[in-house]
């Protein structure tokens, strides 16, 4: 017997401002389902959010709700007025005896239930609110960007809770590795219209293409019938004026078609100009230590960063990856030992923090009112990589417009104010960029563009993420901040610096050998073949890929070895060069023996 759905919305329709967010959507929810919510920035998605919880009415259309239905909602701004501490509120309208829930996501997502909510950061409130609604256990849960302001460890306590939870969920998110993880099916928010896919988030991007694929040759087609109609309607005109004037009407209703086709959005025109070239040395940290009071940031640490070189660092919230960045970059000094900048190092800064932007500025006055980008005797012009541009004009290069310009930045989504910020970074020539948190909010589009952008600057970039799947598309070297001071360097990036410490798949498989030589006091019985559980499943799909990913790798490394002047040349980079191609086959191996294992396991 067929489940009734937890949640449906139908007939959809809703305007802001004049322009359709939605018209005619519909939306169900059964129970179990895990579904990703993706589209563009300022597509709706947190607007969708909002209508499935009942916190926005639409102009037509009806939600429904059976009766007993919980359901929890986790915004990206959580309203906090009213208590006194992050505990008070995270466990506001729990039964009496289950504030330990509060207590045991406090301890997975980092944070004190005691700080008051008046010093409380940005990023502690979200989690705060993502405690109280995973204490709550709702049947559906909305989830909104939750891994942002988390650090690695919490977004994977953070996952290991979904995996495990009974309870359906939908997850907007910017970050590949948790929706891949998580998600089997994928709502796919595009020009007002909801498409759904029976599929996770692996294989979207796939999907996507596909479909805008169908699109584009069906617009070419439309397009060459009007061509072809519009040259009848001029040269083909007879005395048969009844049938020329139903052509007549049937290329009109043609070109209303055509007209009425919303065109997608188009990829942000960001771009990077390195300058001048900095020296072969960037920056040389000898001995470095930092500490605040009794807190150990940073103990005897020492680093050359190299022309060209991607070093990401992570570690946990509060480990001292920003405080470590800004030694390294000359703005905050080491309590002892030096930090030396190398020749000629123009420097450009994206902050986490957004506290460069003034949110009750226009965009129009956040670009012209910036020093670097201001031109002399010209308000409506912005000087951006060493050119004077108009500012609507720069503005439409990061897909904003003409009406946003005088808007001030707080009406602005995350996801604009990212792009307004790397606006400003991206309008400077600079050929060390410092990255602190760049993928918060940003679609996945925009993401790509970015990982396109940095792999082609010629300049250094140092990085501090949360986002796996980013670290590891972009870096070549990862400093790990493991807490009391301690600071450790892996080459590669993220999987890199896992399977180094023995935590990636390569140690995960290692104990699944069974010791048939030693008799065991409770001998392993064979369970009757029952298939992959969900992870296994997952793990299974993803392998190929990886394993062609890796093979890549260690083909392109081969290359480079191949040069038999790459030593004496460059001692350093043959170093790494070598460790990275050990690692990834490595790697690789373990690859190939946990895709046989469970491909053996699959066919029971």
């Amino acid at each position: 017997m067929a489940r009734a759905p937890l949640l449906q919305l139908s007939g959809i329709s809703l305007t802001f401002g004049g322009e359709p967010v939605f018209d005619g959507l519909d939306l169900i929810v059964q129970p179990g389902d895990r579904l990703a919510l993706v589209g563009r920035n300022g597509s709706g998605k947190s607007t969708l959010m909002k209508l499935m919880a009942g916190l926005v009415e639409p102009d037509h259309g009806a939600r429904v709700l059976p009766p007993g239905v919980s359901v929890g909602y986790m915004e990206q701004d959580p309203n906090l007025s009213g208590f006194a501490t992050l505990g008070d509120y995270a466990t506001h309208g729990l039964e009496h005896g289950e504030e330990y829930r509060v207590e045991m996501a406090a301890e997975g997502l980092g944070f004190d239930p005691a700080t008051p909510v008046a010093t409380a950061s940005g990023g502690e409130r979200r989690r705060a609110a993502l405690a109280k609604l995973m204490a709550e256990a709702p049947e559906l849960m909305l989830l909104d960007e939750p891994t942002n302001h988390l650090d690695i460890q919490a977004i994977e306590w953070l996952e290991g809770q979904l995996r495990e939870t009974r309870a359906a969920f939908v997850l907007i998110s910017h970050d590949r590795a948790f929706l891949r993880a998580l998600t089997r099916a994928t709502l796919w928010l595009d020009r007002g219209e909801m498409r759904r896919r029976e599929q996770g988030f692996e294989g979207f991007e796939d999907w996507r293409e596909k479909i805008w694929a169908e699109e584009d040759a069906a617009r070419h087609k439309l397009d060459r019938q009007i061509k072809a109609e519009a040259r009848w309607a001029v040269e083909g005109i007879s005395a048969r004026r009844k049938r020329n004037q139903g052509r007549l009407r049937a290329l009109a209703a043609l070109r209303a078609e055509r007209a009425a086709q919303i065109r997608r959005q188009g990829a942000a025109a960001m771009a990077l100009d390195t300058g001048p070239k900095s020296g072969k040395l960037v920056i040389e940290a000898k001995g470095i230590s930092k500490a605040f009071g009794d807190n150990v940031i940073l103990r005897d640490f020492s680093l050359r960063v190299q022309r060209g070189e991607r070093i990401a660092f992570v570690g946990p919230n509060g480990a001292g990856k920003t405080t470590l960045l800004k030694m390294l970059i000359g703005q905050l000094p080491p309590d002892t030992g030096s930090v030396r900048l190398g020749a000629n190092v123009a420097l450009a800064v994206f902050d986490q923090t957004r506290a460069q932007l003034d949110p009750d500025a226009s965009l129009w006055d956040n670009l012209t009112g910036d020093p670097e980008m201001r031109v002399s005797g010209r308000s409506d012009q912005v000087m951006v990589r060493g050119a004077p541009r108009h500012v609507v004009g720069y503005l439409k290069d990061f897909l904003f417009d003409e009406r946003q310009a005088r808007a001030p930045v707080r009406s602005l989504s995350g996801g604009e104010k990212a792009r307004l910020l790397l606006a400003r970074l991206m309008a400077r020539e600079s050929n060390l960029l410092v990255l602190d948190e760049p993928t918060n909010d940003l679609d996945v589009e925009t993401l790509d563009l970015l990982q396109e952008i940095l792999g082609d600057y010629d300049g250094t970039v140092l990085l501090v993420s949360h986002d796996r799947d980013f670290i590891d598309r972009v870096a070549t070297t990862t400093i790990a901040m493991e807490g009391d001071g301690k600071a450790t360097i892996y080459a590669g990036g993220w999987t890199d610096y896992r399977a180094q410490r023995g935590e990636g798949a390569a140690s995960a498989e290692k104990p699944a050998k069974p010791k048939v030589s030693a008799p065991q006091p409770k001998p392993e019985v064979k369970k009757a073949p029952q298939g992959l559980s969900f992870t296994e499943k997952h793990r299974l799909e993803a392998l190929p890929d990886e394993i062609e990913r890796l093979e890549a790798e260690i083909a392109k490394l081969g290359e480079l070895l191949s040069d038999p002047d790459l030593f004496s040349r460059e001692p350093v980079k043959f170093r790494k060069a070598t460790e990275m191609l050990e690692q990834r086959q490595t790697a690789l191996a373990a690859a190939e023996e946990e895709w046989m294992a469970l491909e053996e396991k699959a066919a029971g």
